[in-house]
């Protein structure tokens, strides 16, 4: 390569290295109130039974994807309140769900699970945020992925060391900060 395609090459890597740099700073400059996601901009809005709903029809979906059985009797379901940046807590009913179940599907099945839902989940509005293969003292794997319309997450993972308990396949749904239908949001 001549000398001058070379300069030409490396100033176009510098600036497309000092454009994204930029970008990155502006990303994580503070966001005033009007903004998306500031901190009184207004929170998506629903019943905490109708997020338990949702949160068990989307871990049903996940299983069908990877053809698993659901143990509904292992089903979790943690209502928690939303904690702010600084720590605070409103008092306007404010919460997150974390909803779990479990499959007896054998952990040799477990790596081809997360890979469906690897595979197929982008093309459902997912972006794939964390993906884990193990083989360790015991095969486990890892999935999660966020929804990047809603800002939820889900997961799926291998649960039980199979030594004091069974090794099981579990499937979650966390959802960012819900406020009830109804409920006038607190500002800070």
């Amino acid at each position: 390569m001549n000398p001058v395609a070379r300069g030409t090459k490396a100033a176009g890597r510098a600036t497309a290295a000092v454009s994204f740099a930029l970008l990155l700073v502006a990303g994580c400059a503070s966001q005033d109130d009007a903004s998306p996601k500031g901190v009184n901009s207004p929170l998506p809005r629903k019943a905490r039974e109708d997020a338990l709903r949702w949160a068990k029809d989307t871990t049903a979906r996940m299983a069908e994807l990877t053809g698993a059985e659901l143990l509904p009797d292992t089903a979790k379901t943690l209502y928690e309140p939303c904690v702010g940046e600084n720590d605070e807590v409103a008092k306007d009913g404010r919460y997150t769900l974390f909803y779990y179940v479990n499959s007896p599907a054998p952990a040799t099945e477990h790596t081809r699970m997360v890979r469906k839902l690897r595979s197929r989940l982008p093309s459902q509005g997912y972006e794939v945020t964390s993906y884990r293969e193990f083989r360790s003292a015991y095969a486990s794997a890892v999935f999660r992925a966020r929804n990047k319309k809603n800002d939820y997450q889900v997961e799926a993972e291998t649960v039980g060391s199979g030594k004091t308990k069974p090794q099981r396949f579990s499937f979650a749904v966390r959802t960012p900060c819900l406020l009830p239908p109804g409920a006038e949001q607190q500002k800070f």
